[in-house]
């Protein structure tokens, strides 16, 4: 994390309407189960067979995975090189269509607001709208939440953190 980067953000450095690529993330079997054997075992997580045997037709991520995917996604593109400071909850998590192994997903954030903390003035908020989608660009899965960002250090705020 380098703040002297003329890419490190601050609040003040996103823009309603602004869409930030997140990068892609290609999706193994190995993963899915790995993934599915520690936190999710449903059957059509864990083997082609639970999965053909499912809905889903499929070895299929879990939808607990596809969070995990696009949250290492975001760390990667920018909040690691953000004056992040973490966000007050998840607001809305949709899954949309099951992600197989094989497949190369991407990820785009859509800045859909801000606004400055009322309770912390060094503090602004940025609600995003992610989404995780698969190769023909339809989502697998979208999250909306709010992300708290340390706002520039002035004058005017010296001495607190930023």
């Amino acid at each position: 994390m380098n703040q002297t980067s003329p890419r490190f953000r601050h609040y003040e450095d996103f823009t309603v309407g602004e869409v930030i690529d997140l990068g892609s993330h290609h999706v193994t079997a190995e993963e899915i189960v790995e993934f599915a054997t520690e936190f999710d075992p449903a059957p059509f997580h864990l083997s082609e067979d639970g999965g053909r045997n499912s809905m889903l037709g499929r070895l299929s991520a879990s939808g607990w995975h596809n969070c995990a995917m696009l949250m290492r996604m975001m760390c990667d593109s920018f909040l690691l090189n953000s004056s992040g400071q973490g966000a007050p909850g998840v607001d809305e998590v949709n899954w949309l269509l099951p992600v197989g192994a094989g497949e190369t997903l991407s990820g785009q954030a859509h800045i859909l607001d801000k606004r400055e903390s009322g309770s912390r003035p060094h503090i602004g908020l940025v609600q995003f709208r992610f989404e995780l989608l698969h190769a023909s660009g339809k989502p697998a899965m979208t999250i909306r939440n709010w992300i708290m960002f340390a706002k520039r250090k002035d004058e005017t705020r010296a001495g607190e953190p930023a």
